[in-house]
């Protein structure tokens, strides 16, 4: 919350860059927390390109229904929907190591755990789809 921001701020001695790096390090470390809880719930997200030949779906896991309807993680699975159609990874585990294409900074192993510790629960990318016309 705020006084996470402040306290970042705080111990990054009044830069931005290092205090959004702290909060992203805790985020990783909250997400690791959650790693051995069940996932029962999820949402499906689609991405079509705009060329209309391309589009996937990406089915990201949680842990209740609240938080497969909150905005961020439909957000967030449409991103990784929109990645497996620019990148064509061949299954989840080559499409977790792969930069991000909106960030190259991280991965999206590291965007979905950093939603995972901003929503509070496990989060896991549980499989895609990609589909091409002529494919």
């Amino acid at each position: 919350g705020m006084m996470d921001c402040k306290k970042a701020l705080t111990a990054a001695e009044g830069d931005f860059v290092k205090a959004q790096e702290i909060l992203r390090e805790k985020s990783l470390i909250k997400a690791d927390k959650k790693s051995d809880r069940e996932t029962k719930e999820g949402y499906i997200a689609s991405y079509v390109h705009a060329d209309n030949k391309t589009a996937a779906l990406v089915e990201i896991l949680c842990e209740t229904d609240f938080v497969a309807l909150n905005e961020k993680l439909q957000e967030v699975a449409k991103n990784v929907a929109m990645q497996v159609v620019a990148m064509n990874p061949a299954d989840v585990a080559e499409l977790l190591a792969q930069d991000y294409i909106r960030d190259g900074k991280i991965t999206i192993e590291d965007l979905v755990k950093e939603t995972s510790g901003l929503l509070g629960e496990k989060l896991v990318v549980n499989r895609f789809t990609r589909y091409e016309i002529g494919e």
